[in-house]
């Protein structure tokens, strides 16, 4: 659904500013944030990782699904904990 107020919505779902994009879905209880590709959702989804609110791609980088073109080069897909703190859960290379 569209809101009007999408960084209330990443607030209250505990999306770090720094991990901010586009794009904010939740997901049986969990965040996805950005373009995060569909592979690694399904993963996300399949694990639920320990302690783990959600999983970001932050910006909209070359490569990620809808933001396809030259340039592209790899970048990370994070998840995001209860504190806001971050880690890699993958590396995605769209060449």
């Amino acid at each position: 659904r569209n809101v009007r107020d999408l960084m209330a919505v990443k607030r209250d779902t505990g999306v770090p500013a720094s991990n901010a994009s586009c794009h904010t879905a939740l997901v049986d209880g969990l965040v996805v944030e950005g373009h995060v590709p569909a592979d690694q959702i399904k993963r996300f989804l399949a694990e639920r990782p320990d302690g783990v609110i959600g999983i970001a791609v932050p910006g909209m980088p070359i490569g990620s699904p809808g933001m396809e073109g030259a340039g592209a080069k790899p970048y990370d897909v994070l998840t995001i904990d209860r504190q806001g703190r971050n880690t890699v859960y993958a590396t995605v290379d769209p060449r």
